[in-house]
């Protein structure tokens, strides 16, 4: 094996690792924005966790963040509960950090 292909295999490892982190810290995160979203709707117990289970699942309906941050930024406001927009995004993104610290830590 030439040492090109050395560092290409290595290369596609690497990315591969990453991807795979990607895909559970987001996963992770789903779950997080929902079991604080359920908080924010009053719901526990089993009532939160299948809450978060559904955001978890809303995230499968398209690519990208915007279906689980349609779902939880519309049951919160149906709700009539007062958030911004902005106040959803930024708690998104805090809990992906948390999740992917996580992730590492683990």
């Amino acid at each position: 094996m030439t040492q090109f292909e050395d560092r290409e295999r290595a290369f596609e490892a690497r990315f591969a690792h990453d991807e795979e982190l990607r895909f559970k810290s987001i996963a992770r995160r789903n779950k997080l924005l929902g079991v604080w979203a359920a908080q924010q709707l009053g719901r526990e117990g089993a009532d939160a966790e299948a809450y978060a289970k559904d955001v978890i699942r809303a995230d499968f309906d398209e690519p990208g963040d915007e279906d689980v941050f349609r779902k939880v930024y519309g049951d919160l406001s149906a709700a009539g509960i007062s958030i911004t927009e902005e106040a959803v995004r930024l708690k998104m993104r805090e809990l992906l950090m948390t999740a992917a610290e996580e992730i590492s830590a683990s």
